[in-house]
């Protein structure tokens, strides 16, 4: 089978679950025997970027949100578009507050998803022109539903099934202005129509989904984002020292402060003086004052040394990260869809411990790896904490069950498989339609 992805960028300046995700199933489809282009939007997937030398980056970030801002801009030269689109812009801009930050793109997202109607539609025609030449494509994947502006035109031009991923949209519609939310998720409903099926992450948001968007529960398919736990050192927690891992981007809604706080309350158990807080995951500039915020705290805590900063998070920097952390948490505030960070975890052998919000519980109870706890606060984190690092036969046994539950539960081969057997459904489903 033919497939094309269309895959939103973060050019490697944190760690990008979502991006993550889209390139581990390409990877895990292409092992099965499928050919798959992936198509990049907005920035680059990562900063060593593979594998897309010969495919441009369509939408680029610095363009469309110029144009946005300054309508002007729309009437520039092709040259200046070249330019903006090159990859040392794109990575520049990557480091930058505007390309995650959903505060302030209101009008934005509300034309990407009017599509043909919107004032990127010359930059559709673009991409579609790209796609209709280069690629004969059997089913299309769109990473997301804030994408789904692109649907339409795309089917109008290649006439083959579009699915469509759900993880987090609302994460990023529900911290706009009040008078945008609505029309967004009306947006995003209207335009569900011109999409085959959803594939939610996980079952807790397929429901979220169902709802917001008034999707029909036969059009939303749940499979589960998995690893190829062959692609792990595993490590039990027995072989490590008692430190605690986090991986995410480091920022307020990540939780990044919740870790501290728990951490320097923690640190005042002297039977734990030997545990340390490992973080990594990178940030944006919309981080730095935040960040700094929180290692002013670590000092004046006197836990400078305490905790570490390790800076490389994709790649090699990623598994030496793994090799050190004994459990890891990611107190996302408000919950997540899933969490692509939480197999790669487990399947390290590192149990999580995760707030009893979003996916959390519905991952953890069906690997077994990890513990939940409430609420989401310092203190009841320290003490999930205290109980694992003071016993460390269940902490032990925790990891040997957490890289268990990765290889029954999370398996990206088998959710591939998954995968393919829906594409070829919703295929079929197409035929029979227009036959």
């Amino acid at each position: 089978m033919n497939i094309l992805q269309i895959i939103p960028g973060s050019g490697g300046s944190f760690y990008c679950g979502n991006c993550l995700r889209d390139s581990k199933y390409v990877d895990a489809l292409r092992k099965e025997g499928h050919q798959v282009i992936k198509i990049p939007m907005y920035l680059p997937l990562f900063s060593d970027e593979r594998d897309l030398n010969d495919i441009p980056v369509f939408y680029g970030a610095v363009s469309i949100y110029l144009k946005q801002m300054f309508p002007f801009l729309r009437k520039a030269p092709a040259w200046f578009d070249k330019l903006l689109n090159t990859g040392p812009v794109l990575k520049l801009a990557a480091s930058m507050a505007g390309s995650t930050n959903a505060t302030g793109l209101e009008e934005m997202t509300v034309s990407m998803l009017m599509g043909e109607e919107g004032e990127q539609k010359e930059e559709l025609e673009r991409m579609v022109d790209w796609m209709a030449e280069h690629c004969k494509p059997d089913i299309i994947h769109i990473s997301n539903a804030l994408l789904l502006g692109l649907a339409k035109r795309i089917r109008e031009r290649i006439d083959v099934p579009i699915v469509c991923s759900l993880q987090d949209e609302d994460v990023w519609v529900d911290v706009m202005k009040p008078s945008y939310r609505e029309r967004i998720w009306k947006l995003m409903q209207e335009k569900s129509a011109d999409v085959d099926a959803f594939i939610a992450v996980s079952h807790y948001f397929a429901r979220v989904m169902e709802e917001r968007m008034a999707l029909p529960r036969e059009k939303v398919f749940p499979i589960y984002l998995g690893v190829d736990p062959d692609e792990y050192e595993f490590i039990p927690s027995s072989g490590k020292n008692r430190n605690i891992g986090y991986i995410s981007r480091m920022c307020h809604e990540n939780g990044f402060d919740l870790v501290v706080d728990a951490f320097i309350l923690l640190k005042q158990q002297a039977a734990l003086s030997d545990v340390k807080l490992i973080a990594t995951g990178g940030y944006t500039a919309a981080d730095h004052r935040f960040l700094k915020a929180q290692k002013e705290k670590i000092v004046r805590a006197g836990l400078s040394g305490e905790v570490i900063f390790h800076d490389a998070f994709e790649g090699e920097g990623r598994k030496e990260f793994f090799r050190k952390a004994a459990l890891a948490t990611v107190p996302v505030r408000n919950g997540e869809a899933f969490g692509m960070y939480l197999p790669e975890l487990m399947a390290s052998g590192i149990p999580i411990v995760q707030p009893a919000l979003g996916a959390f519980p519905e991952i953890v109870s069906i690997s077994g790896g990890g513990s939940i706890y409430s609420p989401n606060t310092p203190e009841k984190l320290a003490e999930a904490w205290a109980d694992l690092l003071y016993n460390r036969d269940a902490l032990n046994a925790l990891s040997h069950q957490a890289r268990k539950g990765v290889s029954d539960s999370f398996n990206i081969h088998d959710h591939a498989r998954e995968m393919i057997d829906l594409y070829h459904k919703v295929r079929e489903n197409r035929v029979q339609k227009t036959s």
